[in-house]
């Protein structure tokens, strides 16, 4: 009985990982539609872009390093990690880099089609928080950040996510990245579009009880 139990805990745990690497997919597919768009990059994405131009990477790599600092920083804050966090930080930029590669979405020359295109990618990235938040294996690296401060402050999610991003277009725009009314667009809409996608596919994120990484660990490799 326990040896069945145990082999329906690791198939459920496969049937999540797959919902989570979907949903990655999808978010690194969304910032792509955003960035071809070419009215402005969404907040962190000024930050990616432009340590890409300053450093010469590519902008998925830029975008796994800035992801390794601010999962260092969440942690340093007291914010617990899952699977899920790793693997946000890592196979966003691996998907970008190769989507990108591909270069089969077209930019955009003309304004009112970019912010069409910015309003579907923004909902193409809300898709994919339904898929790898719903996955329960742990948040990403910004949404860490975001809650690590706002424990630490005392101050309001809203407050803390607002100033990382300020921050993030700063020195993204510092560094070479393109800000534009698309950046505004991006971060005002982007609740309203995740808020409008968990509406219709009636998901609570705050249900969501997210693994860790030992309880993951401890799902894969527990003895039969």
């Amino acid at each position: 009985m326990r040896n069945m139990d145990t082999s329906k805990a690791r198939n459920g745990l496969f049937l999540r990982l797959i919902r989570l690497i979907f949903g990655l997919f999808l978010y690194a597919l969304g910032i792509v539609v955003t960035l071809k768009a070419q009215v402005g990059y969404a907040p962190w994405d000024v930050l990616h872009v432009g340590l890409a131009k300053t450093t010469g990477l590519t902008i998925g790599l830029a975008s796994i390093l800035v992801g390794i600092l601010v999962v260092a920083v969440a942690f340093f804050l007291g914010e617990k990690l899952g699977i899920g966090t790793i693997l946000n930080m890592i196979l966003i930029g691996v998907f970008l880099d190769i989507i990108l590669q591909l270069n089969v979405i077209p930019a955009m020359d003309k304004f009112i089609w970019g912010v069409i295109m910015l309003i579907v990618g923004l909902f193409i990235i809300s898709l994919a928080t339904y898929f790898y938040i719903g996955s329960g294996l742990g948040a990403g690296p910004r949404d860490s950040l975001m809650v690590a401060l706002a424990r630490r402050t005392k101050l309001s999610i809203g407050f803390c996510r607002g100033t990382i991003e300020v921050i993030a277009v700063v020195v993204g725009w510092k560094l070479g990245g393109m800000a534009g009314i698309g950046t505004v667009i991006a971060a005002l809409a982007i609740g309203f579009c995740i808020q409008i996608t968990f509406r219709v596919l009636k998901f609570d994120a705050k249900e969501v009880d997210h693994q860790t990484l030992t309880g993951t660990f401890k799902a894969l490799f527990q003895s039969r």
